[in-house]
């Protein structure tokens, strides 16, 4: 079995996929919810797991709708 590296993506298309804003990316990096998987330039990239796993961890501490 080969031994892959993780697909990163920007963080415009983790947000994407996320279906949050790119500032919400930058947000939950701020906040230590989700950490870069490594850099393009001086871009941050994601791995989508970490992503989506940032996202079901921000939906489950999110206040419910009255």
């Amino acid at each position: 079995m080969k031994d892959t590296a993780p697909t990163l993506v920007t963080g415009a298309l983790a947000a994407h996929e996320a279906g949050v804003t790119p500032a919400t990316i930058r947000k939950w990096v701020q906040l230590g919810h989700l950490s870069p998987g490594g850099r393009r330039g001086r871009a941050h990239t994601f791995r989508l797991e970490d992503v989506f796993a940032a996202e079901r961890a921000a939906r489950r501490k999110a206040p419910t709708a009255r």
